[in-house]
């Protein structure tokens, strides 16, 4: 059952696991990265997406005020040229 939950057995996957690690750390060794860069990292992504989204919905809001200023009175004279008819 292990062996099927990881996919092999487990020595195979802890080799495999030390391997990759090893490499990973190379690679963010090399780059000057540290765990904690990474995790501030993804922190600094979320947090420019949620900031970025509230920015979207204000755009939008004032795309919305904007085009009512002109249509909401479009419709008001139109509703009443046609009670006239």
């Amino acid at each position: 059952m292990l062996d099927r939950f990881l996919g092999d057995s487990p020595l195979r996957v802890l080799l495999k696991l030390l391997v990759v690690s090893l490499i990973v750390g190379m690679v963010m060794s090399a780059f000057g990265w540290s765990p904690m860069d990474v995790l501030y990292g993804i922190e600094r992504f979320f947090m420019n997406l949620w900031n970025m989204g509230f920015r979207a919905f204000d755009r939008i809001f004032a795309y919305i005020l904007l085009g009512a200023a002109i249509v909401i009175p479009a419709f008001i004279i139109i509703r009443i040229l046609n009670l006239r008819r």
